[in-house]
C-alpha cells in the first residue's frame, strides 16, 4: 500500500458523513505504518473502542469504511476464532464481529454488512508472518506467504464490495 496522508484518509470514507470523518481519531502513528506490508490501513478508535476504521485501495481509488464493533463482540470470543479476511485463528478475544453501514439507498434503509475481523485489524501483518496471533496451537497452513496475501486481498475486495454494493 502507498503511504497515506491525513487528507487521503479523511476524504476516502464512503459510509459516514463529512462531519463524522472530520471528528474521527486517526491512529497517532499512522505515518510510521509499515506501508509496504499493508493491504489496508485499519485501526480501532482509542477514544471509542466500539469504533474501528479501514481504508483500502479499490478500483484505482481509496475507500474508507467506518466499522462498529458490536457490543456483544467488543469483548471478543473466549474460545478460538478465525478472522474472515486473513483466516488467522485467535484466542482470548482476538476476533470480533465488526459491522459497516452499507452505502447508498441500502445504507439509508439501515442495512449493514458484518465480518469477523482481527480485533487489532493487523490482517496484512498476520498474512505475511510479520505478526503472530496470541495463544498456542495455531493452525498450520500449506499456503505460501504470497498465497496468504492474495487470499487476504481477495477477501478484503469482497468485503469492500459488499459495503459499497
Amino acid at each position: 500500500m502507498e503511504p497515506l496522508t491525513e487528507r487521503d484518509i479523511r476524504t476516502s470514507f464512503v459510509n459516514c458523513s463529512k462531519g463524522e470523518t472530520k471528528r474521527l481519531n486517526l491512529p497517532k502513528d499512522f505515518t510510521d505504518s509499515p506501508w509496504n506490508d499493508l493491504d489496508f490501513l485499519g485501526w480501532r478508535d482509542p477514544g471509542a473502542p466500539e469504533r474501528a476504521y479501514l481504508v483500502a485501495g479499490h478500483d484505482g481509488g481509496l475507500v474508507g469504511i467506518a466499522l462498529r464493533v458490536t457490543s456483544a463482540a467488543s469483548r471478543g470470543f473466549t474460545a478460538r476464532s478465525m478472522c474472515s479476511l486473513c483466516l488467522t485463528t485467535h484466542t482470548s478475544g482476538g476476533v470480533a464481529l465488526m459491522t459497516a453501514r452499507r452505502t447508498g439507498e441500502a445504507g439509508r434503509q439501515g442495512n449493514s454488512v458484518g465480518q469477523y475481523l482481527c480485533t487489532d485489524l493487523a490482517c496484512s501483518l498476520y498474512a505475511r508472518g510479520k505478526k503472530q496471533a496470541a495463544g498456542d496451537g495455531a493452525i498450520e497452513e500449506s499456503l505460501t506467504p504470497a498465497e496468504k496475501i492474495a487470499r487476504t486481498r481477495a477477501n478484503l475486495i469482497a468485503f469492500v464490495g459488499k459495503v459499497i454494493g
